[in-house]
């Protein structure tokens, strides 16, 4: 058994992480949401390659459920999000059991919600597409929905699958086209302006539980299905090119580390719940943590930090990347 990895920075909450996400956006790349039960907490985050010191500064606790069951399962910071302008403007919607609710917030005075319905279960993830243009969920229910976020906050377009959908991406370099990722092993690539599918990818295993697109290039996608982490090169999409078997027991999440030359990828899986972090071609992890809990994995924006909940602690990994 390796040696664990202590996390570099923790923050400790008073009550347990349900989820929580890293704003990706270049005016407010240090912006934390962290759900709990019943609300979201805003926090600004100090990293210490910027300040000196880690630290951070809770901004607003937004109210989000009156009902004890009901836990947030996923998070999305819109592009419109920004600190560095006045008033500020943040803008994330959460996915609660099969609702959608849009917050909106100048972290002062004026705040609002909108709720979108029409999914029938459980939404797995949701992304904001298009730069910004539509809001994206997928679901339990066999569905791919698109919404006009804007006005009225109807249901615009609708993808039918084969089986649950669990992920779904877009990539700044191809605005127009959406990762849709199912239960059952299917990765597909979605021109959303001809509402086509382009391209799919199937592993070898499944359930696939998590997909993700690589930021710094668009022809590399990786899933999580049966425990195994397999990448694609969509310029040769019949077979992966590289399938790591990485947790025993299957996984829960996988992400690509957002600034790296090299493909590192990090990931949540069984037996017990455990963080690893590796980098393309290597069977050595670059990090490796025991979790108690599950509530998502996120890579700092702008800095190699690679963070994960565990119970009330949201706990930062520096992993040395090249």
């Amino acid at each position: 058994m390796p040696a664990l990895t202590e996390p570099d920075h923790t923050i400790s909450f008073h009550e347990s992480i349900t989820c929580y996400e890293i704003c990706k956006n270049d005016f407010a790349y240090n912006l934390l949401c962290v759900a709990h039960n019943k609300h979201l907490s805003l926090i600004l985050l100090g990293m210490p390659e910027e300040t000196g010191e880690f630290g951070y500064n809770q901004l607003q606790a937004v109210a989000i459920s009156d009902v004890d069951d009901r836990c947030v399962q996923a998070l999305a910071f819109s592009p419109d999000t920004t600190l560095n302008f006045t008033p500020n403007n943040v803008e994330i919607c959460a996915a609660i059991e099969s609702n959608l609710k849009i917050y909106r917030t100048d972290l002062s005075q004026h705040n609002s919600v909108q709720v979108l319905n029409g999914h029938s279960d459980y939404i797995n993830d949701v992304s904001w597409v298009c730069e910004g243009e539509f809001l994206a969920s997928v679901s339990d229910d066999f569905t791919c929905k698109f919404w006009n976020p804007k006005g009225s906050v109807e249901n615009v377009i609708t993808f039918c699958l084969s089986s649950a959908g669990m992920s779904i991406k877009s990539h700044l370099e191809d605005p127009n086209k959406v990762l849709v990722a199912e239960k059952r092993g299917v990765i597909h690539l979605y021109n959303i302006r001809t509402k086509q599918a382009i391209v799919s990818v199937e592993s070898p295993k499944f359930p696939l539980m998590s997909a993700d697109w690589a930021c710094n290039n668009r022809l590399f996608v990786t899933a999580l299905a049966g425990g195994d982490i397999v990448t694609w090169d969509l310029s040769r999409p019949i077979t992966p090119i590289d399938v790591k078997q990485v947790h025993e027991d299957g996984g829960r999440v996988v992400r690509f580390a957002p600034g790296s030359s090299d493909l590192v990828v990090a990931s949540i899986g069984r037996p017990d719940l455990t963080l690893k972090v590796f980098a393309a071609k290597s069977l050595v992890p670059l990090v490796e943590a025991s979790l108690k809990t599950y509530a998502g994995l996120t890579w700092h924006q702008r800095l190699p930090y690679i963070t994960a909940a565990s119970d009330r602690k949201l706990h930062f990994w520096k992993v040395q990347i090249k």
